[in-house]
């Protein structure tokens, strides 16, 4: 049986690790992420603004865990607050969407599931005790729950939501919810369509998501400390929050966009999936659990993000990849948070003039002492969190 096509058209802790130690003009490979390391100058990067962008945090007090920026496939900056190491893993909320986006691909490009795949269908063989539940749902296909635009409704409590919290099984309350609008004809972010990917995606697969993930894509990686945690009692985990990952397992997830799904010259995800799950799709902002020029305006960019300040933001005319996980302001609504104006601020104030400035990147032993200075200071430098930190929130080893 041949291989079912994408689409019929294709549209206390280890102290911050110096990047100015680095400095020679050979960048060595870190065997232990799989990344190579470089100074912001060996990149043509300006060292002088991440050491601005470093100190502001410091001076807003900031709670930013980790903020890393990756060129040309170089680890070029890499910094952390106190009690956080490059080891560390963090909860990484509605990034989770995006990684499962990928997983997806996978699972697409094996022929094992196909984007206009019935939820009904799906699951209603998966989950013959749901059967009843899901049959009002039978227009609804993965294609509709990956951009956002199944037409559920869920009647979402202001606090502690049980799809979050204490439900036994999630899928059962996805399953009871009502269409309100035809599938693919409005774009409504909720969190009931990640609960329907993951079943979807696990019944594909024949194994949990997260195991198929971890053999899929994890695994070739070179992830370490990888969970996807907060499963229901059915065993069940989201596909919408709950998966933990490192910073620099998460600059990887960027780093496959920019190279089309490959990794180190293997195809990990299908190439046609990249382009097609960072296009606009009913949302111009919005593909398939990647989000589109949200942080940078005037150039093609792509998004991963995460409830508190979790991000991975993709430049490609740049080849550069920024990853952020902190605990911020949530204030502000889906698309304006206050922790994403933040962040806005970081890539478009201190980011971008860094990479532009590559006529003043020169490397000298003053840049490097600053760059060094400055991340042992981060090191040790707790910020204020912007919200509630929840259990979840704290780092991991």
């Amino acid at each position: 049986m041949k291989p079912r096509m994408l689409l019929k058209c294709i549209t206390p802790a280890v102290v911050a690790i110096s990047l100015a130690s680095a400095h020679a003009a050979q960048a060595a490979p870190l065997n232990e992420t799989g990344l190579t390391q470089a100074s912001p100058e060996d990149a043509g990067v300006d060292s002088r603004e991440l050491v601005r962008l470093s100190q502001w945090i410091r001076e807003q007090k900031l709670e930013v865990y980790s903020l890393l920026v990756v060129k040309d496939g170089k680890l070029i900056f890499e910094r952390y607050g106190a009690g956080v190491s490059r080891d560390s893993n963090f909860e990484l909320y509605s990034v989770t969407k995006s990684v499962t986006s990928m997983v997806a691909g996978i699972l697409i490009g094996q022929g094992k599931i196909g984007l206009d795949d019935s939820v009904a269908t799906k699951l209603a063989a998966w989950r013959p005790d749901l059967r009843a539940d899901f049959a009002d749902k039978r227009k609804v296909e993965l294609k509709h729950v990956l951009s956002m635009s199944s037409g559920l409704h869920y009647d979402f409590k202001p606090k502690d939501d049980p799809i979050y919290y204490a439900a036994p099984d999630r899928l059962k309350l996805a399953a009871e919810t009502n269409p309100k609008a035809a599938p693919g004809s409005e774009f409504e972010y909720t969190d009931i369509n990640p609960i329907l990917a993951a079943a979807m995606l696990s019944a594909a697969a024949h194994e949990p998501v997260e195991q198929y993930a971890q053999a899929n894509l994890f695994a070739p990686l070179g992830m370490k400390h990888a969970m996807w945690t907060r499963a229901d009692r059915s065993g069940l985990v989201s596909a919408g929050w709950g998966l933990r990952l490192r910073a620099v397992d998460m600059a990887k997830i960027g780093m496959l966009v920019l190279d089309h799904g490959r990794w180190q010259g293997r195809q990990i995800v299908p190439e046609p999936w990249i382009a097609q799950m960072t296009s606009p799709g009913v949302a111009p902002y919005f593909g398939y659990y990647w989000w589109i020029n949200n942080v940078v305006q005037n150039e093609p960019e792509f998004d991963a993000m995460g409830f508190k300040g979790q991000f991975i933001t993709v430049l490609p005319e740049r080849n550069t990849v920024i990853v952020m996980t902190s605990v911020m302001s949530v204030d502000g609504g889906l698309r304006d948070a206050k922790n994403l104006q933040i962040f806005r601020q970081m890539v478009n104030n201190y980011v971008i003039p860094a990479l532009d400035n590559a006529d003043h990147a020169r490397p000298s032993k003053e840049r490097s002492a600053a760059l060094r200075r400055e991340l042992d200071i981060s090191a040790r430098t707790r910020g204020i969190p912007g919200t509630q930190v929840d259990p979840a929130d704290r780092p991991r080893l």
